[in-house]
């Protein structure tokens, strides 16, 4: 667990996630994830290599973020979000420092799609893929 300026918290201990509080936003603020049901997303943070959340004053989840990995080499950051009321605070850069630059991946290859906050990520190393780098997207549904 590490402490923050103004009281938050960050910690990536898997038991103190709020799986409801993640669902309650990736199922409704996030551009990414609000086709995903409930169950869908306890199971991605069941099966994450890494999982980190922010923490308000009095204890409630405001951010999160999960990682899967070959835990050797190569690292997707996922589902990576703070509520509105507490951004500003850093949280955002704290997550991703927990998660990228601090943990156990730190050496690792890391991957992530997003259609915002580049300048955050770029902060941590992220940049534009290379070459070497191919997708193969979501087939759309039905």
């Amino acid at each position: 667990m590490k402490q923050l300026r103004d009281g938050y918290e960050i910690d990536d201990d898997p038991t103190r996630v709020d799986v409801d509080a993640v669902w309650a936003f990736l199922s409704t603020g996030a551009y990414w994830a609000r086709w995903r049901t409930r169950a869908d997303v306890a199971a991605q943070i069941a099966a994450s290599w890494r999982v980190v959340g922010a923490y308000a004053p009095d204890g409630s989840q405001v951010g999160f973020a999960r990682a899967f990995s070959d835990t050797v080499s190569l690292a997707y950051l996922a589902d990576l979000y703070v509520l509105p009321g507490h951004r500003g605070h850093g949280l955002g850069h704290a997550l991703t420092a927990a998660m990228v630059d601090e943990g156990p991946g730190a050496g690792m290859r890391w991957l992530l799609h997003t259609q915002d906050a580049h300048e955050l990520y770029a902060a941590h190393g992220f940049a534009p893929a290379d070459v070497t780098v191919m997708e193969r997207p979501r087939p759309e549904p039905d």
